[in-house]
């Protein structure tokens, strides 16, 4: 092997892949839920109409996303070999347990936490990048609010203007335009979450010396990120569609048209920003909100609270799990 790389690294890039590609399976529903539960595509269609998307995302995106975590949650000089693995392992096993049980729960920030958590492990408090941790959790809290009220502005407006149109000729416009709203969203999922995975990789290349004094992602990584996550969407996550396109609202093309609409923006805004926020979040309170300006019961709050409490516990969880996870590698290695 060229000097540099060696077979952990190698094996290394070959889980955070993974990751990805899981990542793709289990945010699928994000992109696709709403023009699942539409009708307006079959779900054979939507997936491979979102990955598609999910793929072509780098040509529209800068890298922001994956400089943030790749350089902006953990302190670079703590990064090795046994922290990665820890952290994408906290990711992993956090993603399978709530895609087991149907929660659309973060695959972004299992991966955040994990890396969080093994930092800690290693080197205390003093490996966290506390600028770049802070302005992602309060992402956690402002990427679904601004789901919400983007959503729901939208479905205001768009009813204002139809109001004299007959529901069959809406329900036909927007069956189309939803066409539309699924792409920019699966864009959205593909241009900033896939970039997660190329932080990290990054950065091991950066530990092993393979990407020069100063910490860049190349091509190829943004193809394999870009390909995984694909890959991922095109299986796709049918436990977790049918949570997010029926349980928490009924949703019908035009409301769907302003869910993924305003989703779409959302992560438009803090991928240019180079924010980490989770597409999960963003999508479910863009779906909240079109439920509740038609009634608040209308929304299952049952259903929603249950997802608010896996977005509490999915930092801490795959934080202390990728702790573990470093400490049991450092017993036995």
């Amino acid at each position: 092997m060229m000097a540099g790389v060696t077979y952990a690294l190698v094996a290394l890039i070959v889980v955070a892949l993974l990751f990805d590609f899981l990542n793709g399976l289990h945010d699928a529903a994000n992109s696709i839920s709403t023009i699942v539960s539409t009708r307006v595509l079959s779900p054979r269609y939507a997936v491979a109409w979102a990955a598609f998307f999910n793929f072509i995302a780098f040509f529209f995106f800068g890298l922001h996303v994956a400089h943030t975590v790749g350089s902006g949650i953990v302190d670079q000089r703590f990064v090795d070999d046994h922290l990665i693995f820890a952290a994408l392992s906290g990711a992993i096993v956090w993603n399978v347990l709530t895609w087991l049980v149907g929660i659309p729960s973060s695959s972004s920030h299992a991966l955040i936490g994990g890396l969080v958590g093994a930092g800690v492990a290693k080197a205390g408090t003093g490996a966290v990048v506390w600028a770049g941790l802070s302005k992602t959790v309060a992402a956690i809290v402002l990427s679904p609010l601004t789901g919400f009220f983007l959503a729901s502005f939208l479905i205001l407006l768009v009813s204002w203007i139809c109001a004299r149109r007959t529901p069959v000729a809406v329900d036909s416009t927007f069956r189309v335009l939803q066409f539309f709203s699924a792409s920019l969203n699966s864009l959205g999922h593909g241009g900033n979450d896939a970039q997660k995975t190329m932080g990290v990789i990054a950065v091991l290349l950066y530990a092993h010396g393979l990407s020069g004094q100063e910490f860049a992602v190349p091509f190829w990584v943004v193809l394999c990120c870009q390909s995984a996550m694909a890959l991922g969407t095109l299986l796709g996550g049918w436990r977790i569609v049918h949570t997010m396109g029926s349980k928490i609202t009924r949703i019908t093309p035009m409301p769907g048209f302003c869910a993924e609409t305003g989703a779409a923006l959302t992560l438009f805004t803090a991928t240019a920003l180079g924010v980490p926020v989770s597409t999960t979040h963003t999508i479910t309170g863009a779906i909240v909100g079109i439920g509740a300006v038609k009634r608040t019961s209308a929304v299952r709050w049952s259903v929603a609270q249950s997802i608010v409490v896996a977005w509490v516990l999915t930092l801490p969880a795959s934080g202390l799990t990728a702790a573990l996870v470093y400490w049991l590698a450092g017993v036995f290695t």
